[in-house]
Parts: structure tokens; C-alpha cells; sequence
């Protein structure tokens, strides 16, 4: 665990393209942040293999290399991690609190980005295979699967989505749905229903899936009948809706219906002033590592200029705003 100051102009929770931005702004913007960058720091990019679609890298970059480097950059500019949870927060009024075991951190400002976390199916091959197939992103992987057949979990509009998306690269795309009629809004429905490439796996659910190295299919049983069949695929897209991290938040800043940071767009503040969110703890509709890394830089920019107007001088010695 890097050395740090328990208190720093700006408090930065979570580490992923959204904290990592914001941990590099507020370093250079001479704001000395400390990242509490949690036990398994870089967020849901240290899952991926290979991101071709991040802005600067031509022929693409390995997710944990990514997150590496950002992580380096901001470094090299003065932040400060600590590699480990936060257990909890103290949001109550500046300076806001944040333990890591029994030590305490503090920040007169704080950026939350903590992200979300793609709900899974449970299944150990599953996870042995997530990044090799399996995936939770037809945006950030579709490309790779060009004239594959594919399969997606889900039956809401991200499932529909996410498989509309899948016919522009795939041969087939199956939506596999444990029930006999999807949840999904009526014109993303009629979408799908009238899609020649999308076909539907009703009343099943995915027990396994299939491949050593990568996808080769997957094992489905009816849920009607007990029946069990397989389906030759080389990915899998589940499609099933994701978590927002912020359970270490909840009754201390305001959350919408679906547990994610309510800020006041475009920009970062969130319901306690002084209190920052960036990345996917806010955002359900892009998810991705750009548009996290570019709220992360918005919320260190809202931050220091909070900071100013709360008598912060980021040219001076770094004891003015205790």
C-alpha cells in the first residue's frame, strides 16, 4: 500500500477509468488526491482481454495494461493509492470520511467511483471463460464475433439490445429467456420479433457453457420439461442487468430507483455538496470505458472548482484547508 496522507483536498473512492481520470485531473490540478482504489483496483476492465475500441491505441490494448497505465499516469502527477476496500463512509459534511480497516481517510472533496458490476449466471465455466466468449458488452466485443452464431441472456431491452447490436457482425444471434414472453418494451419486441437473424431459446436457461480455451457453446435446459439440449456458439452475452456499487453510499446521498448516484446532468454533483460521482455508478445507459473516463474528468474539474469556492488555494501549501 502506497504511503499517504490521511487527508487530502480530495478524496477519490474506486479506481476504474472514471477514478483513475479523476485521480490524474485533480494531480495535476495540484489537489494532492488520495484513491482508495478497493483490493481489486482498475474496475471491470481488469476482466478484459482485448480493448480495441479505446481512443489512442490503433491495433488495441489488453484491459489490465490499460488500466496500468492510467493508473501510472496519475501517479506520476502525485496521487496516492491505497490498495484496499473501503468498509465505510462518513458523508455527513466536509471533510468527508472514508476507513479502510481502522485507518481513516479524508478529503474536503469527494469523487465517488465505485462503478457496477454486470450480474452473472452463476456458473464457474462462466467465469473461466469470461473474456474468452463470454461477455457482458456487444458494444465493447461484438466485432470480434464477424459471421459467428452467438447467444444472448436476458429478456428486457438490454437483452434485445444488445442482440439487435450482435446481428450487424453475427450470422445468428439465439436470446435465451426463462420465460415463454419477454420482458422487453413492445417496440424493442417488435424489433427483434422482426429481425430474420434473431431467433429465441424459450423457457431455458443456461446450465453451462462449453470450451477450453474459448466459447464453443453452450448447455440449455428447458425449465417446462427438464430437457436438455446444446447450442453451438462462440460467444455468449449475458444480458441481465447490473449492480451498481453503491451499498456503501445508500442513505447518505441520493440514489434513483435502481441504486445508482443521482447527479445533477451534465454535471457531477451529486446530493450532498462537496460529494462527486463519476463513471458507472451513475451511468446505466453507455457503460463504457471512455464515457467513465470522461465523467471521472468532469467530477475532478466540478471538485476543484467546489474547491475554490470554498476558499481552497491549490497554489498554496496543502495545511490551508484544513
Amino acid at each position: 500500500m502506497a504511503t499517504s496522507p490521511t487527508s487530502a483536498p480530495v478524496l477519490i473512492v474506486g479506481s476504474g477509468p472514471a477514478g483513475l481520470t479523476a485521480a490524474l485531473y485533480a494531480a495535476r490540478a495540484n489537489l494532492h488526491p488520495i484513491v482508495i482504489e478497493g483490493a481489486e483496483a482498475g474496475g471491470q476492465l481488469m476482466l478484459t482481454t482485448e480493448v480495441e475500441n479505446y481512443p489512442g491505441f490503433p491495433t488495441g490494448v489488453l484491459g489490465p495494461e490499460l488500466m496500468a497505465k492510467m493508473r501510472e499516469q496519475a501517479e506520476r502527477f502525485g496521487a496516492e493509492f491505497v490498495t484496499a476496500d473501503a468498509a465505510k463512509v462518513d458523508l455527513s459534511g466536509s471533510p468527508f470520511r472514508a476507513w479502510v480497516d481502522d485507518e481513516e481517510y479524508s478529503g474536503k472533496a469527494l469523487i465517488i467511483s465505485t462503478g457496477a458490476k454486470a450480474k452473472m449466471l452463476g456458473l464457474d465455466s462462466e467465469r473461466k471463460l469470461l473474456g474468452r466468449g463470454v461477455s457482458t458488452c456487444a458494444t465493447c466485443d461484438g466485432f470480434f464475433f464477424r459471421s459467428k452464431d452467438l447467444a444472448v441472456v436476458g429478456g428486457g431491452d438490454s437483452a434485445l439490445e444488445e442482440a439487435i447490436f450482435l446481428t450487424r457482425f453475427a450470422t445468428k444471434v439465439t436470446i435465451v429467456h426463462r420465460r415463454d414472453r419477454l420482458r422487453a418494451s413492445k417496440v424493442m419486441q417488435d424489433r427483434a420479433f422482426a429481425n430474420p437473424k434473431i431467433a429465441f431459446a424459450w423457457n431455458s436457461v443456461v446450465e453451462d457453457v462449453h470450451g477450453d480455451q474459448s466459447v464453443s457453446g453452450v448447455r440449455l435446459r428447458n425449465l417446462e420439461d427438464n430437457s436438455e439440449s446444446n447450442l453451438d456458439v462462440a460467444g455468449v452475452f449475458v444480458a441481465i442487468g447490473h449492480l451498481p456499487n453503491t451499498e456503501l453510499f445508500a442513505g447518505q446521498v441520493e440514489l434513483d430507483d435502481a441504486g445508482y448516484i443521482k447527479v445533477n446532468a451534465p454535471g457531477t454533483a451529486t446530493s450532498v455538496d462537496g460529494v462527486f460521482a463519476a463513471g458507472d455508478v451513475v451511468d446505466h445507459i453507455y457503460r463504457q470505458a471512455v464515457t467513465a473516463a470522461g465523467t471521472g474528468c468532469a467530477a475532478a474539474i466540478d471538485a476543484e472548482r467546489w474547491l475554490e469556492a470554498h476558499g481552497y488555494d491549490s497554489g498554496a501549501t496543502t495545511d490551508n484547508w484544513d
